[in-house]
């Protein structure tokens, strides 16, 4: 079975309402569908990457091609796990967790989106805390990063929820024009004080650890 060469895609993170978790192959075009359907209103750009501009087609494509090529550059020390969040069996988007050298650095950055069609729904907080609940009570992690444009007030909003704080600006260019960022970071000891979504994990393996570079096993943290 995949499950016995891929130990990740038995992998459930469980929130209230969300699973998150990798997809199948049929799932994942659903996911492609949501995409396509659109992720963010005209005119705006939550986004660097200009993808979510992309026609209907095209962005399900990089939504498929994306998540391929996450899975085909997998290596202990440089992963992008992309999770997909499905709520009452249907995907509502997806919840992007990535690292470099974790075993060492015990912090990763992580992004997100939920399809148009579903915003507004408190889905992207949940879908974020349930992330940050497996990086800090089950990997042992230390830090978790975001990045938001300056204007982007329901990612700020989100970050600030959960407890974050500002970690200083990036200056970028888009279309011709300097465009500014908030850089935020999550330390272990703030998630505990602002963590109040009850998570559940189950299928983590030694196998998916070893995957994530995140053994040996952690000692045990504080779960809400």
């Amino acid at each position: 079975m995949l499950i016995d060469h891929w130990p990740l895609f038995g992998l459930r993170v469980t929130s209230p309402r969300l699973e998150l978790r990798l997809p199948t192959g049929d799932e994942l075009a659903e996911v492609a569908d949501l995409a396509a359907r659109g992720i963010h209103p005209p005119h705006t750009r939550p986004f660097l990457s200009p993808w979510g501009e992309l026609p209907p087609a095209e962005r399900a494509r990089h939504v498929v091609r994306m998540h391929w090529r996450r899975l085909g550059r997998w290596t202990p020390q440089d992963w992008a796990l992309e999770l997909v969040a499905f709520h009452e069996g249907r995907p509502v988007g997806v919840q992007d967790v990535r690292a470099e050298e974790f075993g060492v650095r015990r912090e990763v950055v992580s992004g997100s989106w939920v399809g148009l069609e579903h915003q507004g729904a408190g889905f992207g907080t949940e879908m974020r805390a349930a992330m940050l609940h497996l990086l800090f009570a089950e990997l042992g992690g230390q830090w978790a990063r975001s990045v938001s444009f300056t204007d982007n007030a329901p990612s700020l909003a989100v970050s600030r929820r959960l407890g974050y704080r500002e970690d200083g600006v990036d200056r970028d260019v888009l279309d011709g024009r300097v465009v500014e960022s908030v850089r935020l970071r999550l330390s272990r000891e703030d998630w505990a004080r602002h963590a109040t979504v009850p998570v559940t994990v189950s299928g983590l393996t030694d196998g998916c650890r070893e995957m994530l570079g995140a053994t040996p096993t952690p000692t045990s943290t504080p779960t809400v």
